[in-house]
């Protein structure tokens, strides 16, 4: 591994990454295509309206801020990425967006209807840091609804690209210590620190989001291009290892989903919402 990468925290290796133009925009516009289906199941765990004061934490490039604003909520977008807050803000002139700490919110307590985090809980050191001060900026009844990709225990290109990953990627390449990718989709791990927080009525659905797609190596060329993690693990590998782990990917793609030449393929998704007691 290289030596930058060695000395790495994931709150470095997440920071870093995400602040970087073209990795910011290959997720806008490619990888979130499948997040954009999460979002009406978003908007609609908060019961989001006219009369709603949301909160969009990890907005990214504002996708879920645009749902909201949509549904006619006043909206406030954080982020830590610069990148991202620079699409957003020109994706949603509508909204305000600010730059900060999801683990050290700058608003007054009870300040909020609704909060929403789309697919940001695995970017964060601390998650129940998040699911605090998201509850401690919500006023009683308020509502908070996060997304997170379901693990590779469900046919999803998560478990193609990371499946190949472990089989063929160099054994000197790792993410630092860091949350799992998708811990918060399991509701014995998710609910307890839910109601730990000060939330009651966790409920979960699950929203069957996928990539259509021309390429069965796209789902490789997606998380190369265009994630923190996914992109930590890709981007270092020498070019043996990464065309082993793309037509791994390839052949998952065809073996799951037929010889195309076109594939639909599935990267699902759960939203958990919960209300702040």
């Amino acid at each position: 591994m290289p030596e930058s990468q060695e000395s790495d925290t994931f709150a470095a290796l997440e920071k870093r990454e995400w602040a970087k133009a073209d990795l910011a925009q290959s997720y806008a516009q490619v990888f979130a295509k499948a997040a954009d289906m999460v979002v009406p199941s978003l908007v609609e765990g908060v019961r989001a309206g006219p009369d709603t004061k949301a909160l969009d934490l990890c907005c990214g490039h504002g996708n879920v801020t645009t749902g909201l604003v949509r549904a006619g909520a006043r909206v406030t977008g954080l982020d830590f990425s610069p990148a991202m807050l620079e699409m957003a803000r020109a994706a949603v002139p509508e909204a305000r967006f600010v730059e900060g700490d999801a683990m050290a919110l700058r608003f007054d307590d009870e300040s909020f209807d609704a909060v929403t985090i789309g697919f940001g809980m695995p970017h964060v050191p601390d998650p129940p840091k998040v699911v605090a001060e998201a509850r401690r900026v919500l006023r009683p009844g308020g509502r908070l609804a996060f997304s997170v990709w379901c693990g590779p225990e469900v046919d999803t290109a998560l478990g193609y690209v990371f499946g190949a990953i472990e089989q063929y990627g160099a054994s000197s390449i790792a993410l630092p210590p860091g949350p799992g990718a998708n811990d918060y989709a399991d509701p014995d791990l998710a609910f307890p620190v839910l109601e730990k927080a000060g939330f009651a009525h966790c409920r979960q659905l699950a929203v069957a989001s996928n990539w259509q797609v021309n390429d069965p190596g796209a789902p490789y060329d997606f998380f190369l291009e265009g994630t923190a993690r996914g992109g930590a693990l890709l981007r270092p590998q020498p070019p043996d290892n990464a065309a082993a782990i793309r037509a791994a990917v390839v052949s998952k793609v065809l073996e799951k989903h037929g010889p195309g030449p076109k594939w639909n393929v599935p990267i699902p998704a759960l939203v958990t919402v919960a209300v702040a007691v």
